[in-house]
């Protein structure tokens, strides 16, 4: 109920404040293990994604947020989880694992940090793992407009234009018929993350 209320105000405020739009939601399956794996360029993104659809969301948040009582307090009371960014956090991965097989709704940003300019970064390949390890969709999704509103580095919000655009999901199994079979069968949790960013790519340049 606390996630429900949550998102109902911040839904208000996004759609008020920046006139928030959200494309292809019903790409985003309406029940079992899914992973929102999305680009990231600011502090809004997890704010607005949650916003965007109607499952909940547990996101994996970065462990210095849990640092603070009371963002790390409304972050837990989200479903958010820490992770430590950078480092084989063991933890944060085995909970990750039991979301989805839960069939939850898992919100990952395949690049680690926010990008400073809004261009996509190297991603990691966290994302493609546990969509390999669960059989979970992974769906891209592309969020236009937050880099403006929010930029890395400030602190007070600018009126800009939101749009959240989510693509079609995509089967771990099925990735291997949608690229090169040699470089499938030789590294598929590159093959996965390779066209998660290309289709992430293209949700957020083609507008």
């Amino acid at each position: 109920m606390f996630y429900v209320v949550i998102r109902a105000i911040l839904r208000f405020i996004m759609r008020i404040a920046f006139s928030m739009q959200v494309e292809g939601k019903d790409n985003v399956p309406k029940e079992g293990g899914v992973i929102l794996a999305a680009n990231h360029s600011s502090l809004l993104d997890p704010v607005v994604v949650g916003c965007a659809t109607d499952r909940r969301i547990r996101f994996m948040a970065k462990r210095e947020l849990f640092n603070n009582p009371l963002l790390g307090a409304l972050a837990s009371g989200l479903g958010a989880f820490p992770v430590q960014r950078g480092k084989d956090d063991r933890n944060a991965f085995h909970i990750a694992l039991r979301v989805l097989r839960d069939g939850e709704v898992l919100g990952m940003f395949p690049e680690g940090t926010r990008s400073p300019d809004g261009r996509l970064q190297k991603a990691y390949s966290g994302a493609a793992i546990l969509a390999e390890k669960t059989d979970a969709y992974l769906v891209p999704v592309g969020i236009i407009g937050t880099g403006k509103v929010m930029r890395k580095g400030t602190i007070i919000p600018r009126r800009e234009r939101i749009c959240v655009r989510f693509g079609k999901p995509i089967n771990p199994a099925e990735v291997c018929s949608m690229v090169s079979q040699e470089k499938c069968s030789q590294r598929p949790t590159e093959a996965i993350t390779n066209l998660m960013m290309e289709q992430i790519r293209v949700l957020v340049t083609d507008h």
